[in-house]
Protein backbone atom coordinates (compact mmCIF):
# COMPACT_ATOMS: atom_id res chain seq x y z
CA UNK A 1 0.00 0.00 0.00
CA UNK A 2 1.12 3.74 0.07
CA UNK A 3 1.16 6.13 3.03
CA UNK A 4 1.05 3.00 5.54
CA UNK A 5 0.94 4.24 9.20
CA UNK A 6 1.98 7.75 7.75
CA UNK A 7 1.86 11.06 8.94
CA UNK A 8 1.55 11.75 5.75
CA UNK A 9 0.18 8.88 4.23
CA UNK A 10 2.28 6.47 3.39
CA UNK A 11 4.64 4.37 1.20
CA UNK A 12 8.14 4.75 2.27
CA UNK A 13 11.85 3.08 1.86
CA UNK A 14 14.20 3.85 4.52
CA UNK A 15 18.07 2.27 3.19
CA UNK A 16 20.72 1.60 5.33
CA UNK A 17 23.96 0.77 3.25
CA UNK A 18 26.89 -1.14 4.39
CA UNK A 19 30.50 -1.48 2.62
CA UNK A 20 30.13 1.09 -0.18
CA UNK A 21 33.10 2.73 -1.31
CA UNK A 22 31.30 5.92 -2.59
CA UNK A 23 30.31 8.74 -0.31
CA UNK A 24 31.13 10.03 3.55
CA UNK A 25 30.59 10.46 6.68
CA UNK A 26 29.02 13.83 6.90
CA UNK A 27 28.91 16.17 4.54
CA UNK A 28 26.11 16.78 1.83
CA UNK A 29 24.76 13.51 -0.53
CA UNK A 30 26.04 14.01 -4.29
CA UNK A 31 24.46 12.56 -6.79
CA UNK A 32 26.72 9.97 -8.69
CA UNK A 33 29.09 10.54 -11.99
CA UNK A 34 29.82 7.22 -12.81
CA UNK A 35 27.20 4.44 -11.32
CA UNK A 36 30.68 1.82 -12.25
CA UNK A 37 32.35 3.62 -9.24
CA UNK A 38 29.56 2.89 -6.92
CA UNK A 39 29.25 -0.46 -4.72
CA UNK A 40 28.22 -1.63 -1.80
CA UNK A 41 25.44 -3.29 -0.06
CA UNK A 42 22.00 -1.66 0.59
CA UNK A 43 18.93 -2.36 3.00
CA UNK A 44 15.96 -1.10 2.60
CA UNK A 45 13.57 -0.48 4.93
CA UNK A 46 9.85 -0.28 3.54
CA UNK A 47 6.84 0.52 4.41
CA UNK A 48 5.57 -0.35 1.60
CA UNK A 49 4.85 -3.66 2.90
CA UNK A 50 2.81 -4.87 -0.52
CA UNK A 51 5.19 -4.22 -2.55
CA UNK A 52 7.99 -5.38 -1.12
CA UNK A 53 5.99 -8.79 -0.20
CA UNK A 54 4.78 -9.46 -4.13
CA UNK A 55 8.30 -8.64 -4.89
CA UNK A 56 7.77 -5.83 -6.95
CA UNK A 57 10.24 -4.03 -5.46
CA UNK A 58 13.08 -6.75 -5.83
CA UNK A 59 11.94 -6.29 -9.29
CA UNK A 60 12.88 -2.25 -9.19
CA UNK A 61 16.20 -2.93 -6.96
CA UNK A 62 16.93 -5.51 -10.40
CA UNK A 63 16.09 -2.69 -12.77
CA UNK A 64 18.47 -0.11 -10.30
CA UNK A 65 21.41 -3.23 -10.69
CA UNK A 66 21.58 -2.73 -14.77
CA UNK A 67 22.72 0.99 -14.09
CA UNK A 68 24.54 0.28 -10.46
CA UNK A 69 25.47 -3.69 -10.88
CA UNK A 70 27.93 -3.07 -8.02
CA UNK A 71 25.26 -1.74 -5.66
CA UNK A 72 23.63 -4.69 -4.00
CA UNK A 73 19.86 -3.96 -2.89
CA UNK A 74 17.50 -5.51 -0.12
CA UNK A 75 14.25 -4.61 1.56
CA UNK A 76 12.91 -4.96 4.60
CA UNK A 77 9.40 -3.94 5.37
CA UNK A 78 8.43 -1.85 8.33
CA UNK A 79 4.68 -1.74 9.05
CA UNK A 80 4.57 0.81 11.63
CA UNK A 81 6.96 3.54 9.34
CA UNK A 82 6.00 6.33 11.75
CA UNK A 83 6.23 5.21 15.30
CA UNK A 84 9.12 2.71 14.28
CA UNK A 85 11.39 4.98 12.48
CA UNK A 86 10.57 8.12 14.40
CA UNK A 87 11.93 5.74 17.43
CA UNK A 88 15.06 4.47 15.74
CA UNK A 89 15.83 7.98 15.07
CA UNK A 90 16.69 8.94 18.44
CA UNK A 91 19.76 6.83 17.64
CA UNK A 92 21.97 7.17 14.48
CA UNK A 93 21.31 4.03 12.80
CA UNK A 94 18.81 4.35 10.94
CA UNK A 95 19.34 3.90 7.70
CA UNK A 96 20.95 5.56 4.53
CA UNK A 97 17.65 6.58 2.94
CA UNK A 98 14.55 6.51 4.25
CA UNK A 99 10.99 8.10 3.77
CA UNK A 100 10.98 11.41 5.78
CA UNK A 101 8.69 10.82 8.67
CA UNK A 102 5.79 13.67 9.22
CA UNK A 103 6.40 13.82 12.29
CA UNK A 104 10.01 15.47 12.25
CA UNK A 105 9.56 19.47 12.07
CA UNK A 106 11.47 20.95 8.97
CA UNK A 107 14.00 22.95 10.55
CA UNK A 108 15.20 19.87 12.08
CA UNK A 109 15.94 18.47 8.38
CA UNK A 110 19.82 19.10 8.51
CA UNK A 111 20.41 17.11 12.27
CA UNK A 112 19.26 14.10 10.34
CA UNK A 113 19.40 14.13 6.60
CA UNK A 114 21.97 15.19 4.23
CA UNK A 115 21.58 18.16 2.08
CA UNK A 116 21.22 16.98 -1.67
CA UNK A 117 21.04 20.04 -4.04
CA UNK A 118 19.75 23.57 -3.90
CA UNK A 119 15.88 24.51 -4.53
CA UNK A 120 17.25 26.39 -7.34
CA UNK A 121 18.94 23.50 -9.11
CA UNK A 122 16.19 20.83 -8.29
CA UNK A 123 13.24 22.54 -9.15
CA UNK A 124 14.10 22.58 -12.63
CA UNK A 125 13.79 19.03 -12.66
CA UNK A 126 11.18 17.85 -9.48
CA UNK A 127 7.92 18.92 -8.45
CA UNK A 128 7.40 19.52 -5.15
CA UNK A 129 11.19 20.31 -3.46
CA UNK A 130 10.01 23.59 -1.60
CA UNK A 131 8.30 21.21 0.46
CA UNK A 132 11.53 19.47 1.99
CA UNK A 133 13.71 23.04 1.47
CA UNK A 134 14.99 24.11 4.76
CA UNK A 135 17.51 27.67 4.32
CA UNK A 136 17.83 27.15 0.40
CA UNK A 137 19.22 23.58 0.58
CA UNK A 138 16.93 20.45 -0.14
CA UNK A 139 16.68 17.18 1.63
CA UNK A 140 14.49 14.71 0.08
CA UNK A 141 12.79 13.99 -3.05
CA UNK A 142 9.27 13.04 -3.34
CA UNK A 143 8.70 9.60 -4.45
CA UNK A 144 5.36 10.73 -6.21
CA UNK A 145 2.72 13.23 -6.04
CA UNK A 146 -0.75 12.85 -5.15
CA UNK A 147 -4.42 14.96 -5.72
CA UNK A 148 -6.19 15.50 -2.93
CA UNK A 149 -9.61 14.27 -2.89
CA UNK A 150 -11.91 10.86 -1.97
CA UNK A 151 -11.86 7.39 -2.99
CA UNK A 152 -15.13 5.61 -3.86
CA UNK A 153 -17.81 3.05 -5.06
CA UNK A 154 -20.08 4.28 -8.03
CA UNK A 155 -22.43 1.31 -7.86
CA UNK A 156 -22.56 2.20 -3.97
CA UNK A 157 -23.10 5.94 -4.72
CA UNK A 158 -25.61 5.24 -7.76
CA UNK A 159 -27.44 2.48 -5.62
CA UNK A 160 -28.17 5.99 -3.50
CA UNK A 161 -29.15 7.63 -6.12
CA UNK A 162 -26.34 9.84 -6.08
CA UNK A 163 -25.50 11.18 -9.96
CA UNK A 164 -22.69 13.30 -9.49
CA UNK A 165 -20.66 14.74 -7.22
CA UNK A 166 -21.64 16.94 -4.22
CA UNK A 167 -20.27 20.55 -4.43
CA UNK A 168 -21.21 21.70 -0.62
CA UNK A 169 -20.01 20.17 2.96
CA UNK A 170 -24.03 20.08 3.74
CA UNK A 171 -24.13 17.81 0.28
CA UNK A 172 -21.55 15.61 1.03
CA UNK A 173 -23.53 14.53 4.75
CA UNK A 174 -26.70 14.17 2.51
CA UNK A 175 -25.06 12.12 0.32
CA UNK A 176 -23.77 9.70 3.26
CA UNK A 177 -26.73 9.80 4.43
CA UNK A 178 -28.44 8.69 2.17
CA UNK A 179 -26.14 5.42 1.48
CA UNK A 180 -26.99 4.72 5.03
CA UNK A 181 -30.51 4.70 4.61
CA UNK A 182 -30.33 2.96 1.45
CA UNK A 183 -27.72 0.50 1.15
CA UNK A 184 -26.13 -1.70 3.20
CA UNK A 185 -22.99 -0.43 2.71
CA UNK A 186 -20.84 1.93 5.74
CA UNK A 187 -21.31 5.63 4.04
CA UNK A 188 -17.53 6.49 5.50
CA UNK A 189 -14.62 4.48 6.62
CA UNK A 190 -12.15 6.07 9.24
CA UNK A 191 -9.42 3.41 9.20
CA UNK A 192 -9.42 5.40 12.53
CA UNK A 193 -7.46 2.28 14.18
CA UNK A 194 -4.37 2.00 11.79
CA UNK A 195 -3.90 6.17 12.51
CA UNK A 196 -2.12 7.35 9.50
CA UNK A 197 -5.10 7.51 7.72
CA UNK A 198 -6.62 9.87 9.94
CA UNK A 199 -3.84 12.22 8.44
CA UNK A 200 -5.54 12.13 4.84
CA UNK A 201 -7.76 15.13 6.40
CA UNK A 202 -5.21 17.38 6.62
CA UNK A 203 -4.50 17.22 2.94
CA UNK A 204 -7.56 18.94 2.40
CA UNK A 205 -6.35 22.20 3.06
CA UNK A 206 -6.66 24.99 0.69
CA UNK A 207 -9.06 22.65 -1.71
CA UNK A 208 -12.04 24.59 0.14
CA UNK A 209 -10.73 27.94 -0.69
CA UNK A 210 -8.55 27.21 -3.34
CA UNK A 211 -5.89 29.18 -1.93
CA UNK A 212 -2.92 28.29 -2.83
CA UNK A 213 -1.30 30.36 0.53
CA UNK A 214 -3.49 28.22 2.95
CA UNK A 215 -0.38 26.21 4.86
CA UNK A 216 2.00 29.46 4.45
CA UNK A 217 -1.54 31.22 6.01
CA UNK A 218 -1.30 29.04 9.62
CA UNK A 219 2.23 30.90 10.01
CA UNK A 220 0.48 34.03 11.21
CA UNK A 221 -3.06 32.88 12.07
CA UNK A 222 -3.58 32.59 15.74
CA UNK A 223 -7.26 31.13 15.28
CA UNK A 224 -7.08 28.31 13.04
CA UNK A 225 -10.01 26.69 14.03
CA UNK A 226 -12.29 29.92 14.24
CA UNK A 227 -15.37 29.43 12.05
CA UNK A 228 -15.48 29.32 8.83
CA UNK A 229 -12.05 28.81 8.62
CA UNK A 230 -10.63 25.59 6.55
CA UNK A 231 -9.07 24.08 9.68
CA UNK A 232 -12.55 24.11 11.11
CA UNK A 233 -14.88 22.88 8.21
CA UNK A 234 -12.52 20.05 7.49
CA UNK A 235 -12.60 18.92 10.99
CA UNK A 236 -16.31 20.01 11.50
CA UNK A 237 -16.83 17.85 9.00
CA UNK A 238 -15.16 14.84 10.69
CA UNK A 239 -17.01 15.15 13.78
CA UNK A 240 -20.43 15.69 11.88
CA UNK A 241 -19.94 12.14 10.09
CA UNK A 242 -18.58 10.15 13.22
CA UNK A 243 -21.57 11.91 15.16
CA UNK A 244 -24.27 11.01 12.82
CA UNK A 245 -23.36 7.22 12.47
CA UNK A 246 -22.08 7.62 8.59
CA UNK A 247 -19.11 5.46 9.45
CA UNK A 248 -18.07 2.15 11.02
CA UNK A 249 -19.70 1.29 14.45
CA UNK A 250 -16.50 0.96 15.97
CA UNK A 251 -13.81 2.84 14.63
CA UNK A 252 -10.99 0.97 17.18
CA UNK A 253 -11.39 -1.50 15.45
CA UNK A 254 -10.99 -0.98 11.79
CA UNK A 255 -8.04 -2.29 9.47
CA UNK A 256 -6.36 -1.97 6.35
CA UNK A 257 -6.33 -5.00 3.70
CA UNK A 258 -8.90 -6.72 5.75
CA UNK A 259 -11.32 -4.07 6.34
CA UNK A 260 -10.82 -0.59 3.97
CA UNK A 261 -9.47 -1.84 0.81
CA UNK A 262 -11.98 -4.86 0.39
CA UNK A 263 -14.65 -3.05 1.87
CA UNK A 264 -14.50 -0.64 -0.39
CA UNK A 265 -13.81 -3.33 -3.47
CA UNK A 266 -16.67 -5.35 -2.11
CA UNK A 267 -19.48 -2.55 -2.17
CA UNK A 268 -19.36 -2.33 1.68
CA UNK A 269 -17.87 0.70 1.92
CA UNK A 270 -19.21 3.58 0.53
CA UNK A 271 -16.15 6.10 0.92
CA UNK A 272 -12.56 6.66 2.05
CA UNK A 273 -10.69 10.06 3.10
CA UNK A 274 -7.60 9.00 0.79
CA UNK A 275 -5.31 10.86 -1.57
CA UNK A 276 -4.98 9.34 -5.54
CA UNK A 277 -2.38 7.05 -4.62
CA UNK A 278 -5.17 4.86 -3.28
CA UNK A 279 -6.91 4.57 -6.60
CA UNK A 280 -5.03 1.84 -8.09
CA UNK A 281 -4.64 -0.25 -4.45
CA UNK A 282 -8.56 -0.38 -4.46
CA UNK A 283 -8.77 -0.91 -8.52
CA UNK A 284 -6.90 -3.94 -7.67
CA UNK A 285 -8.62 -5.01 -4.55
CA UNK A 286 -11.89 -5.18 -6.76
CA UNK A 287 -10.48 -7.13 -8.95
CA UNK A 288 -9.37 -9.60 -6.98
CA UNK A 289 -12.81 -9.95 -4.96
CA UNK A 290 -14.19 -10.66 -8.40
CA UNK A 291 -15.87 -7.18 -8.87
CA UNK A 292 -15.30 -4.37 -11.92
CA UNK A 293 -12.39 -2.19 -11.03
CA UNK A 294 -14.55 0.32 -12.97
CA UNK A 295 -16.32 0.68 -9.83
CA UNK A 296 -14.09 2.59 -8.01
CA UNK A 297 -13.82 6.50 -8.22
CA UNK A 298 -12.16 9.12 -7.25
CA UNK A 299 -13.79 12.92 -6.28
CA UNK A 300 -12.65 16.27 -5.11
CA UNK A 301 -12.95 17.44 -1.88
CA UNK A 302 -17.14 18.57 -1.49
CA UNK A 303 -16.64 22.35 -2.06
CA UNK A 304 -16.35 24.39 -4.85
CA UNK A 305 -15.26 28.14 -5.54
CA UNK A 306 -16.70 30.68 -8.16
CA UNK A 307 -18.30 27.05 -9.90
CA UNK A 308 -15.18 24.49 -9.59
CA UNK A 309 -13.35 22.45 -7.78
CA UNK A 310 -10.07 22.45 -6.32
CA UNK A 311 -7.39 19.89 -6.22
CA UNK A 312 -3.94 20.23 -4.25
CA UNK A 313 -1.46 17.97 -5.29
CA UNK A 314 1.44 17.62 -3.19
CA UNK A 315 3.96 14.93 -2.70
CA UNK A 316 3.81 11.46 -1.02
CA UNK A 317 6.89 10.31 0.34
CA UNK A 318 10.00 12.48 0.42
CA UNK A 319 13.23 10.04 0.52
CA UNK A 320 16.19 11.72 2.64
CA UNK A 321 19.70 10.58 3.17
CA UNK A 322 20.81 10.09 6.48
CA UNK A 323 23.16 12.26 7.59
CA UNK A 324 24.84 9.35 9.60
CA UNK A 325 25.41 7.34 6.17
CA UNK A 326 29.04 6.41 5.77
CA UNK A 327 27.79 5.67 1.83
CA UNK A 328 25.96 8.99 0.72
CA UNK A 329 26.53 8.25 -3.08
CA UNK A 330 25.11 5.24 -2.98
CA UNK A 331 22.10 6.57 -1.01
CA UNK A 332 21.65 8.50 -3.63
CA UNK A 333 21.88 6.84 -6.58
CA UNK A 334 18.86 5.16 -4.94
CA UNK A 335 17.22 8.08 -4.30
CA UNK A 336 17.69 9.33 -8.17
CA UNK A 337 16.98 6.15 -9.96
CA UNK A 338 13.81 5.56 -8.37
CA UNK A 339 12.61 9.02 -9.38
CA UNK A 340 14.00 9.94 -12.40
CA UNK A 341 15.11 6.05 -13.88
CA UNK A 342 11.88 3.77 -12.00
CA UNK A 343 8.49 3.10 -13.01
CA UNK A 344 7.13 3.27 -10.00
CA UNK A 345 4.84 6.61 -10.60
CA UNK A 346 3.50 4.71 -13.60
CA UNK A 347 2.84 1.55 -12.23
CA UNK A 348 0.98 3.13 -9.68
CA UNK A 349 -1.08 5.33 -11.32
CA UNK A 350 0.40 8.14 -8.93
CA UNK A 351 1.41 11.68 -9.93
CA UNK A 352 5.03 12.08 -10.92
CA UNK A 353 7.57 14.36 -9.10
CA UNK A 354 9.41 13.91 -12.31
CA UNK A 355 8.23 17.19 -14.29
CA UNK A 356 8.27 16.01 -17.49
CA UNK A 357 6.18 12.63 -16.32
CA UNK A 358 2.97 12.22 -17.43
CA UNK A 359 -0.22 12.52 -15.47
CA UNK A 360 -2.12 9.22 -14.64
CA UNK A 361 -5.52 8.23 -16.26
CA UNK A 362 -6.99 7.64 -13.11
CA UNK A 363 -7.09 11.63 -12.60
CA UNK A 364 -8.86 12.10 -16.27
CA UNK A 365 -12.07 12.08 -14.30
CA UNK A 366 -10.62 15.51 -12.95
CA UNK A 367 -9.76 16.87 -15.58
CA UNK A 368 -13.08 16.02 -17.88
CA UNK A 369 -14.46 17.75 -14.61
CA UNK A 370 -12.71 20.93 -14.73
CA UNK A 371 -10.58 20.54 -11.72
CA UNK A 372 -8.48 23.02 -10.77
CA UNK A 373 -5.08 21.29 -9.77
CA UNK A 374 -2.93 23.69 -6.97
CA UNK A 375 -0.14 23.63 -5.43
CA UNK A 376 0.29 25.22 -1.98
CA UNK A 377 3.06 27.22 -1.48
CA UNK A 378 5.82 26.51 0.75
CA UNK A 379 7.48 29.85 1.40
CA UNK A 380 6.26 29.31 5.71
CA UNK A 381 6.60 25.91 5.69
CA UNK A 382 9.54 25.47 8.46
CA UNK A 383 7.71 28.39 10.36
CA UNK A 384 4.31 26.21 10.11
CA UNK A 385 5.84 23.29 10.99
CA UNK A 386 7.82 24.66 14.15
CA UNK A 387 4.94 25.95 15.59
CA UNK A 388 3.14 22.81 15.09
CA UNK A 389 6.05 21.08 16.48
CA UNK A 390 5.76 23.52 19.74
CA UNK A 391 2.15 23.69 19.96
CA UNK A 392 2.02 20.00 20.29
CA UNK A 393 -1.15 19.54 17.77
CA UNK A 394 0.24 17.52 15.19
CA UNK A 395 -1.57 18.66 11.64
CA UNK A 396 0.07 15.40 10.30
CA UNK A 397 0.09 13.00 12.71
CA UNK A 398 -3.52 10.79 13.30
CA UNK A 399 -3.52 11.99 16.92
CA UNK A 400 -5.57 15.11 17.21
CA UNK A 401 -8.65 13.86 14.40
CA UNK A 402 -8.33 10.47 16.31
CA UNK A 403 -9.63 12.61 19.38
CA UNK A 404 -11.74 14.56 17.33
CA UNK A 405 -13.46 11.14 16.53
CA UNK A 406 -13.45 10.08 20.13
CA UNK A 407 -15.35 13.37 21.01
CA UNK A 408 -17.57 12.85 18.31
CA UNK A 409 -18.55 9.46 19.30
CA UNK A 410 -18.67 9.74 23.06
CA UNK A 411 -15.63 8.05 23.70
CA UNK A 412 -14.08 11.30 25.03
CA UNK A 413 -15.75 14.03 27.65
CA UNK A 414 -15.72 17.21 25.99
CA UNK A 415 -17.62 19.10 22.75
CA UNK A 416 -16.58 19.94 19.83
CA UNK A 417 -16.26 23.45 20.17
CA UNK A 418 -13.86 23.50 23.23
CA UNK A 419 -11.62 21.54 21.43
CA UNK A 420 -11.12 23.45 18.84
CA UNK A 421 -10.84 26.45 21.28
CA UNK A 422 -7.92 24.39 22.94
CA UNK A 423 -6.72 23.94 19.49
CA UNK A 424 -6.70 27.88 19.15
CA UNK A 425 -5.04 28.82 22.29
CA UNK A 426 -2.34 25.93 21.57
CA UNK A 427 -1.74 27.54 18.27
CA UNK A 428 -1.48 31.14 19.07
CA UNK A 429 0.72 30.48 22.10
CA UNK A 430 2.91 28.44 19.52
CA UNK A 431 3.02 30.98 16.91
CA UNK A 432 4.64 33.78 19.93
CA UNK A 433 6.82 31.52 21.60
CA UNK A 434 8.26 30.10 17.19
CA UNK A 435 9.17 34.45 16.76
CA UNK A 436 6.46 34.66 14.46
Amino acid sequence: MNLRSAAVLAAALLLTVTGCSGGDHGGTAAAPTDPAKVSGDITVLTHKTDLASDGTLDRYAAEFNKIYPNVHVKFEAIVAYETDVKVRMNSDDYGDVLMIPGAVPVPDYPKFFAPLGTTAELSQKYRFVDKTTYNGQVYGIATNGNANGLVYNKAVWQQAGITKWPTTLDEFRADLQAIKSKTSATPLYTIYHEGWPMTAWQFNLGSGSCDTKANDNLATDAAPWAAGKELNQIDSLLYDVVHDKLVEADPTTTAWDGGAKSGIATGKIGTLMLASWAISQMKSAAKKAGKDPADIGFMPWPAQVGGHYCAIIQPDYAQGVSIHSKHKEAARAWVDWFVDKSTFAQDEALLPTLKAGALPPELKAYQDAGVQFIELTQEKNAQVSKIDNESEIGLNKPDYRQHIVDLARGAASGSRDAYFAELNKKWSAAIKSAGA
